[in-house]
């Protein structure tokens, strides 16, 4: 395994691999590692013959007033977990590489990067996009691999490879949950005990809206009403939304027609820690 940190070297590396008739199946990651990533990364090996991992904490992506300053980092540790979950390369640039001075050319998805998270963290989606679309174009992958725990964003990055004809295949794999279903998440680590207890209501909420709807309700505020009930008795969490809405296009739903996509999802701070999750099902 290899570590990388000049965007140039990547793209050199990457355009060696494919010339030599290698698969590239990319993770990207902001780093603290944990076993979502490193399933990811497991399930990498099996899509390609050449494994990129990017360890970046992406400036672009954080509003004023959140976690970028205190966001976890130690590249050490991160890429020996990623060799040894079969990380053949770890790409991990500089902000000044990615974004050097004058740098003015962003990526904005509309409509569906505006709603929820977006809207929670106006900014947020321009970020992650931007450094995706950069993150494709310097590791060439053929296949990039994300995780479900983040829905939205799955749903606006699906939504700018097909816009921009960027040609990489996209994974979709589900969400890594701890034993009691809280779900895998780098800011777990902020909570303190007591949050940490209660935070497996969010999981549960999500079950229970998940049920409801398998079991025949289709008045979606009755849903969602439920959900903030479980949650605010069950915990000290500040509801920041809770969603059911339409898996493609997230737009709010009222009454539930199936056949129909749906995404059912949420926000909910924990003292300062802002933890997310999301089911998703076809009725």
């Amino acid at each position: 395994m290899i570590i990388v940190h000049d965007p140039p070297a990547m793209q050199q590396l990457a355009d060696d691999a494919r010339k030599s008739g290698k698969t590239i199946a990319f993770v990207p990651t902001m780093g603290a590692l944990h076993a979502g990533h490193l399933t990811l990364i497991r399930k990498a090996t099996g899509y390609g013959d050449s494994v990129v991992t990017s360890i970046f904490v992406n400036p672009t992506q954080f509003g004023a007033g959140e976690d970028f300053d205190r966001y976890p980092r130690n590249l050490d540790k991160d890429a020996a977990l990623a060799a040894e979950a079969g990380s053949d390369v770890v790409f991990a640039p500089s902000a000044g590489a990615m974004y050097p001075q004058g740098y003015a050319t962003f990526v904005s998805v509309e409509g569906i990067a505006g709603l929820l998270e977006g809207q929670s963290r106006p900014g947020h989606f321009r970020g992650v996009a931007t450094v995706v679309a950069k993150l494709c174009l310097i590791v060439k992958p053929h296949v990039l691999l994300l995780g479900q725990k983040d829905g939205q964003q799955v749903i606006v990055l699906r939504r700018m490879l097909m816009d921009l004809n960027i040609p990489v295949r996209l994974v979709v794999v589900p969400t890594v949950r701890e034993k009691d279903g809280l779900a895998m998440s780098s800011r777990n680590v902020y909570l303190t005990p007591g949050q940490r207890e209660e935070a497996p209501v969010l999981y549960a909420s999500l079950r229970m809206a998940e049920q409801r709807l398998r079991e025949g309700e289709r008045n979606a505020e009755t849903v969602r009403s439920a959900m903030r009930d479980m949650i605010t008795s069950g915990s000290h969490g500040v509801i920041d939304y809770v969603s059911v809405a339409r898996g493609d296009t997230l737009e709010e739903l009222s009454v539930i027609a199936p056949p129909l996509s749906v995404m059912i999802s949420l926000a909910v701070r924990f003292g300062p820690t802002r933890l997310i999750d999301n089911i998703s099902l076809t009725l």
